[in-house]
């Protein structure tokens, strides 16, 4: 720190304005030969690590924008599609030829859907063939992991080829399942009942086996054999009956609780060994075909997976040698997904194996034991719903304004002069150290200061004033000394209750970054906070250990038009969601792939719910609430009250100054709207001020 020239008895407004700090010592940016900027979207997409997490479906392009290969590395130079555009498409006016969805928006990818199921099964088919194993792949998607029709459809209808079927944990997953099959699915194709189960559960699983459908009953508990039996013999309908292992392997962490010995599902040694003994005593042990377990989800390596599935295969050729049909074994979850991309096994948020490498685990180990033990080779099920959702969807969000930094100009300087002596004292102590170059003691005397002003402003001798001007000095004197300024605070238009509750419930981190503006330098270090009043709406953690995101200041010209995206959470996020302060879901929109200049379509767009709708889902009557509202006023505020009624809980910004701040990607449209327009048509409704309410 360079010396300052202090005259105890000059004021102290004064001698401020005569000191200048000097900023933090900063390596300079490092010059490139070539003459090239010192900040470019390669350096963006290191500094997010956009390829380790988001390959091969996400990446930066050289317009600093955030693309989609849909068919992951076999996608065409002219195939890419600029998220950004995708983003001005949907929520721009209509006028200019935009959807008008308000935000936050949820961006469906079906063609990376696709390509995860293609994915997902030709890694099975090289196992299988690489290792000389007797049997096929046949996996189930569990529709716990996310619910939305289309993506069940999709997954059905991609995986048809495959023989790909669907896994049921209740009554209405098993209704969702069974209606999608019967309408689209293969025919051999698997429907795994798991879940606790009562009579309406399994009977309605038993009527599906008469419509055709492959349908596998799992009994969780020992108890639910005899309502299969009972239930059989009274429709008259033989089951398949699978049981679930409760295994001795386990890993550690979060995803691994339910696993082990005391899980939360399965049966032991001995239950196993007394269901085989009550089927055979009725005669129905050549139903029992199926052998589930689940080591837990996000299995780390393939170390600990090959463990758990060799354990699970000797009990499969044990039910063998007792006389079981056994045919199929099903590895559960567990396939994980790099969310932080580091590709290691030290925590929750990564995996130390590919895809590729996870099927050649499992089919190796499957083999080896049925060769020790002489038994035929299984089919192999596994039901990897985290690996196949997680990357078909983006939620996208705007941070509309941030905190400011602490600044002190020469008007507001003059209010330290009316600080009380002691105060004053040591701001000049403050200074006196600055001119010595003692950081330590500089720094001692301006949290004396900071400490001593707080404690005159709550006996009432400092006005609130005089504490901002002191925080704000004591501010610039830590960065002048080169402490590292404190992240910003970036408010967001979201609610991390409704869309991101696995960060806020089990620490879930998933990669946030700007989906623009990554041609720039992110200068600021900054935290989300979100809309809902709890302290615990925020984002202060992210991938990579940090405790703060880099992000660029916001447009100037507004206080919105900065876009954030949240990947690889496609599972779960949806249906955890809650209705905390009744924020409700985003809206959605299905981009697929298209030919021309843009190259996508939308094909399915709807804004997310209503007030009245989240009034709903709480057993409020809005029709009723407006009724009443209305008797208060006149015709004009009614009309007002009805808009509220009618639009998102979300804060909304007029719709010419929330365009993109990107300059070309700014109202930018799809070369082709598909069934879009249509849809936009038949939504119309929707956007009517509120059904059923009149003024």
């Amino acid at each position: 720190m360079p010396a300052l020239a202090v005259d105890a008895a000059t004021p102290v407004a004064h001698t401020f304005a005569a000191a200048r700090f000097p900023a933090p010592l900063m390596p300079p940016p490092a010059a490139a030969a070539d003459n090239k900027p010192e900040w470019s979207a390669d350096l963006s997409s290191a500094l997010y690590n956009v390829d380790g997490w988001g390959a091969p479906y996400f990446f930066v392009n050289a317009d600093g924008d955030v693309a989609v290969r849909p068919h992951g590395a076999a996608t065409l130079p002219g195939q890419e599609i600029d998220l950004a555009k995708v983003v001005a498409k949907a929520a721009g006016p209509r006028a200019g030829g935009g959807l008008g969805l308000p935000l936050p928006l949820l961006v469906r990818f079906p063609d990376v859907l696709r390509h995860r199921v293609e994915t997902l099964n030709a890694a099975f088919g090289y196992a299988v063939r690489s290792t000389g194993y007797g049997a096929h792949y046949q996996g189930v998607y569990p529709v716990k992991c996310n619910q939305d029709r289309y993506v069940v459809e999709d997954i059905v209808e991609f995986g048809e080829p495959f023989r790909f079927g669907l896994e049921a944990g209740s009554k209405p997953e098993l209704l969702l399942a069974m209606s999608c099959l019967a309408a689209r699915g293969n025919p051999d194709a698997l429907l795994v009942c798991n879940g606790y189960k009562d009579d309406a559960y399994v009977s309605l699983a038993l009527m599906a086996r008469t419509m055709g459908l492959n349908t596998v009953v799992v009994l969780e508990q020992e108890e639910e054999l005899d309502i299969v039996i009972d239930a059989s013999r009274r429709l008259g309908v033989r089951p398949v009956v699978g049981m679930r292992a409760k295994l001795r392997t386990k890993h550690a962490g979060h995803f691994g609780s339910t696993s082990g010995e005391k899980g939360k599902f399965g049966l032991n040694a001995a239950q196993i060994l007394s269901v085989v003994t009550k089927l055979k005593a009725v005669g129905m042990l050549d139903c029992l075909q199926l052998l589930h377990f689940h080591i837990g989800s996000q299995i780390p390596t393939t170390a600990l997976l090959s463990d758990g599935v060799g354990e699970a295969a000797q009990i499969y050729c044990e039910l063998a040698r007792l006389g079981a049909g056994m045919r199929v074994i099903d590895v559960g979850g567990g396939l994980g997904i790099d969310y932080d991309g580091t590709h290691s096994a030290q925590t929750d948020m990564s995996v130390a194996y590919s895809l590729e490498e996870y099927a050649v685990a499992v089919v190796a180990a499957v083999g080896r034991v049925c060769d020790r033990k002489g038994v035929q080779h299984p089919i192999v099920c596994s039901e990897s719903g985290r690996a196949l959702v997680s990357h078909h969807s983006v939620l996208v969000f705007e941070a509309f304004s941030a905190t400011a930094p602490g600044q002190l100009d020469a008007a507001t300087a003059y209010l330290l002069d009316e600080l009380t002596d002691d105060c004053r004292a040591d701001y000049r102590n403050v200074m006196a150290a600055a001119v010595r170059g003692d950081y330590d003691t500089c720094g001692l005397y301006a949290d004396q200061l900071k400490r001593r002003s707080a404690e005159q402003f709550q006996e009432g001798v400092l006005g609130l004033e005089h504490l901002a001007a002191v925080d704000a000095f004591c501010e610039i004197v830590a960065r002048g000394m080169g402490a590292p300024e404190p992240p910003r605070t970036y408010h967001i238009n979201l609610s991390v209750f409704t869309s991101l509750p696995d960060m806020w419930a089990i620490g879930q981190q998933f990669p946030i970054i700007p989906i623009q503006r990554l041609q720039e330098r992110p200068a600021v270090d900054g935290v989300l906070s979100d809309l809902t009043c709890d302290s615990d709406g925020k984002v202060s953690e992210f991938i990579g250990g940090r405790h703060s995101l880099p992000l660029h200041e916001l447009p100037t010209h507004a206080t919105h038009g900065y876009y954030l995206g949240m990947f690889l959470g496609g599972a779960y996020q949806e249906a955890l969601g809650g209705l905390h302060n009744l924020f409700g879901g985003p809206s959605v929109v299905r981009v697929t792939q298209s030919d021309g200049p843009h190259c996508f379509a939308v094909t399915r767009a709807a804004a997310g719910p209503s007030c009245a709708d989240v009034l709903r889902a709480m057993q409020h009557e809005p029709e009723v609430m407006f009724e009443v509202l209305k008797q208060r006023t006149d015709d004009a505020t009614a009309a007002s009250i009805a808009r509220v009624f009618g639009a998102m809980p979300y804060l909304v910004f007029d719709p010419e100054a929330a365009v993109m701040s990107s300059g070309e990607s700014s109202g930018m449209s799809s070369d082709s709207e598909g069934s879009a327009a249509g849809a936009a048509e038949e939504d119309d409704e929707d956007w009517e001020f509120m059904r059923g309410l009149t003024v």
